[in-house]
């Protein structure tokens, strides 16, 4: 194959940046340009993934969807409230690593609802391969590649070329969640962080304290357009009520400053209320977060138990108590966290996986006084 030392070359490049610790703009950046080298395209976005509950966290994006967010809304109604052969959830289900748009339906792409209504009509592109980042934790991560009208479909070949890359790719994404301190420099917010969806998928309401929430993670270029993470929990919750899903969603987003968020949605009871959503953000403690810190570290399940009960403040007869495990065992599970964490006692442990999540919780309540209709923010278009 003519193009098989230049790919080699690619992927090569991007396993090294994977493990250099990069944050994961950077390696976003890097990765993106080593790639471009190889094989044409004119946009891409690198979306990160919660690995617990699939849904998207963020989006870098560059090309012509660089500083493009006016399709993002529509973008996660498709994602997550439509069938379409090459949405991440259908490539996890089908245990697929690639896919792309033009292969899966046939030639004829007016059969994907995301390429037909939005991808076409709004940027002009033509075919999109999409390529899911995932490792035995779970899935990181997803990459989409996207090609004009005057541009061939992606090839067999270039599919299969992507593929490869997947593992060093969702590493990548993996461990630069984990890249960069904590600051220290903010007070929590006063007041539940609520946000009231409608039934045409309007913000008709929203607190303060999740107005400002939404601010800090717009203002940070490696989490993307938050209301698309809003938009995504609305639509997966729809799809719950629906019978068409069991778990109400949650999602985990890390901002560019360390701190974890938590981000879940219910349907909101009430008068007149029917159909509406509601959506609550939170500083998330340690507990929020700690399968997905474990699997990022490669921890495995029973180290990850461990890791659990030390944040408990378990000692270690305490932990093989409960674990039904002998003290010695449970020694021999620490000495293992300590070397893929990187530290070498108790205390570096809980400082390094907690990220100073110990900020007081913005209340997850309904919504009550202090809520009122939103402002300082950009609100879902639509009529």
């Amino acid at each position: 194959m003519a193009h098989a030392p230049a790919y080699r070359r690619a992927r090569d490049e991007i396993d090294l940046m994977s493990r250099a610790g990069f944050a994961l703009p950077a390696f976003a950046e890097h990765a993106i340009d080593a790639l471009g080298r190889v094989l044409g395209f004119a946009a891409s976005c690198l979306s990160t993934i919660d690995p617990t509950t699939a849904m998207v966290a963020g989006a870098l994006k560059t090309g012509a969807l660089a500083g493009r967010d006016d399709g993002d809304r529509d973008w996660a109604q498709i994602e997550y409230g439509r069938d379409d052969p090459t949405a991440y959830r259908a490539l996890l289900a089908r245990r697929e690593v690639v896919a792309t748009a033009h292969t899966a339906t046939s030639g004829v792409i007016e059969r994907s609802p995301r390429m037909s209504e939005l991808m076409v009509p709004l940027f002009g592109f033509h075919d999109e391969a999409r390529v899911l980042l995932a490792d035995r934790t779970g899935p990181w991560g997803g990459l989409a590649l996207f090609r004009g009208a005057d541009d061939r479909p992606f090839s067999p070949a270039e599919a299969g070329f992507l593929g490869t890359l997947a593992p060093a790719l969702a590493r990548g994404i993996r461990t630069g969640l984990l890249a960069g301190a904590v600051r220290h420099d903010e007070a929590a917010a006063v007041g539940p962080a609520v946000i009231v969806v409608d039934t045409r998928d309007h913000i008709v309401q929203c607190s303060d304290a999740a107005a400002e929430a939404l601010q800090r993670v717009a203002a940070d270029s490696a989490s993307g357009d938050p209301l698309v993470s809003v938009q995504a929990l609305v639509t997966a919750v729809r799809r719950v009520a629906r019978g068409d899903a069991e778990r109400m969603p949650r999602l985990r987003i890390r901002r560019g400053d360390g701190v974890w968020l938590l981000l879940q949605a219910a349907p909101l009871m009430g008068e007149g209320r029917s159909g509406d959503v509601v959506v609550t953000i939170e500083h998330a403690h340690p507990q929020d977060v700690i399968d997905l810190v474990g699997a990022a570290y490669g921890l495995t399940a029973r180290e990850n138990e461990v890791l659990r009960l030390v944040l408990r403040g378990g000692d270690t007869r305490a932990i093989a108590g409960t674990m039904g495990v002998s003290p010695y065992t449970v020694q021999d599970h620490l000495k293992s966290i300590f070397a893929k964490v990187g530290v070498a006692s108790r205390r570096e442990l809980v400082s390094r996986v907690s990220f100073d999540q110990d900020l007081p919780r913005a209340a997850a309540a309904p919504p009550a006084a202090g809520i009122r209709p939103a402002s300082g923010i950009r609100p879902a278009s639509g009529p």
